[in-house]
């Protein structure tokens, strides 16, 4: 059968064998359904979900004449930015919710959670935000982004009973409410966007992260496959709930489960620690399918030259590590443990150094023959995060901050670690991947004939993802998977 790949700005062709099957977010199986996506109806449900919360009283009682609020915001990443996304209408709804009781416009702030991502840029602000609300808020300076490295902005909270260092955005800390705009959305770190996951990344200091977006977390047995149980998702939790117990009052969540195409399956809000499992229990019958008969030997699927991290995370070797890790961590319990990867990738040596200025350095240093994995890395985290250019570029530039590069490549090495072999497929400069230790060939055709020679045999289970890093994705199960403890 014949089937095409993302690849680059485009796609690649592949001949694979008839009995291959094919899975799509959405389409395979069905998502539940979503709310009618028309504005007044979902402004109506996000009302209805902001008045009635799980576990803490509503915002009509938090706040009053005199409050000051923040509103958090996450970034471009996660969550679609469609004129009715969640964000959209959520904001507005939170926002007249206040109004009615008295809070005025200039004690609202809205803050993007960007966490180590780069500083949110003003079309990104619009593109979220819409016109309406990007205009109402902007030009009063009241809409900003959260900086990990703004000392006079953060606040340093100790250590939690675990030993994680916790430093948190001071706006957010002052504030009399403390709004969480989330999505619980399927995420191989832990399970879920949304919850604590959004403050414990978004909100924090690279020491912050550090306690969990590392190899001694992500290469534990309970990060693979994805699971809500895991130790990171465990110091999400901890990190939320002691920055909680540190302000004085607990963060006000408002968060939406999310369809394929980032449509509000339905909408919790309140307090994170009573609202995430009841949101995890409808997101679960989206994210978690229970589909597959058989494991598979072989994986297939393409990669965008640009895709949420932005352009170029295609294409240099450290992010297509992430990438390829990724989609181990979701799809694990239904593929072999000496799977194969084929993966199409343009690969052409592109690195986008003005978003990742530390990455072409970080892989040059891994070519050096005491770097033997990934993970090996690891021990110049404090050297990249606290390199003062990089930073710089971080807080002025638009980039990403030099630690994210440590979070990618943690969980990059995962993927060497679930397969027997990986290929890229169709890639301009093979000699990058090559130096990640990934196999090269030009055609699907070509990887395949080689897998089944030396690892998967002539009549390999192969499984095909056409369509990947287009949709929201899934974590597949075995139809008869037991997901009880997950």
């Amino acid at each position: 059968m014949k089937l095409d790949f993302e690849y680059g700005q485009g796609l690649m062709s592949a001949n694979l064998p008839d009995n291959t099957d094919i899975f799509v977010p959405g389409e395979t199986v069905p998502d539940p359904e979503c709310l009618p996506q028309d504005w007044d109806t979902l402004y109506g449900e996000t009302l209805k979900s902001i008045r009635n919360p799980i576990g803490m009283k509503p915002l009509r009682e938090l706040a009053h004449k005199g409050s000051t609020v923040v509103i958090i915001i996450p970034d471009i990443v996660k969550g679609g930015n469609q004129p009715t996304s969640h964000r959209k209408v959520a904001i507005r709804a939170c926002i007249d919710e206040l109004y009615s009781v008295g809070v005025e416009k200039k004690d609202i702030l809205l803050l993007f959670s960007n966490g180590l991502h780069p500083r949110t840029s003003v079309p990104e602000m619009k593109t979220i935000l819409g016109d309406e609300l990007f205009g109402e808020f902007y030009y009063s300076g009241q809409i900003t982004s959260h900086d990990s490295e703004d000392y006079e902005h953060l606040v340093d909270l100790g250590y939690t009973d675990h030993g994680d260092h916790v430093i948190m955005n001071k706006y957010v800390y002052d504030a009399d409410v403390a709004i969480l705009i989330g999505h619980t959305q399927g995420n191989p770190y832990g399970g879920y966007s949304g919850g604590y996951k959004h403050c414990a990344t978004g909100i924090s200091h690279w020491r912050s992260i550090s306690a969990h977006h590392v190899p001694q977390v992500m290469h534990r047995a309970d990060f693979v496959p994805v699971s809500t149980h895991s130790e990171m998702r465990n110091k999400f939790d901890q990190q939320g709930m002691f920055m909680e117990e540190k302000m004085g009052k607990k963060f006000f969540c408002c968060d939406a489960v999310l369809d394929s195409k980032s449509r509000q399956i339905a909408i919790f809000s309140g307090y994170a620690k009573e609202m995430q499992p009841i949101s995890w229990a409808l997101a679960d019958k989206r994210t978690y399918v229970h589909w597959a008969e058989k494991k598979y030997d072989v994986l297939v699927f393409g990669m965008p030259q640009k895709f949420h991290y932005g352009d170029g995370m295609g294409t240099n070797p450290i992010q297509m590590m992430q990438a390829l890790s990724a989609q181990v961590i979701r799809h694990k319990r239904v593929i072999k443990d000496n799977c194969v990867i084929i993966c199409s990738s343009i690969c052409n040596g592109y690195f986008h150094d003005e978003r990742w200025p530390y990455l072409r350095e970080l892989y040059e240093m891994f070519q050096h023959d005491h770097m033997n994995t990934l993970a090996d890395m690891n021990r110049y985290g404090e050297y990249f995060a606290t390199n003062e250019e990089y930073i710089r570029k971080y807080r002025f530039a638009n980039a990403f901050h030099p630690f994210h590069g440590f979070s990618m490549m943690s969980c990059g090495h995962i993927a060497e670690m679930n397969t027997s072999a990986i290929y890229i497929v169709g890639a301009q400069e093979p000699g990058i991947a090559r130096g990640m230790g990934l196999k090269t060939r030009a055609t699907f055709e070509e990887a395949l004939a080689d897998a089944m020679k030396k690892y998967v045999g002539q009549n390999p289970k192969i499984l095909a993802l056409p369509q990947t890093f287009k949709v929201g994705a899934v974590h597949l199960c075995m139809k008869d998977d037991d997901l009880s403890n997950v």
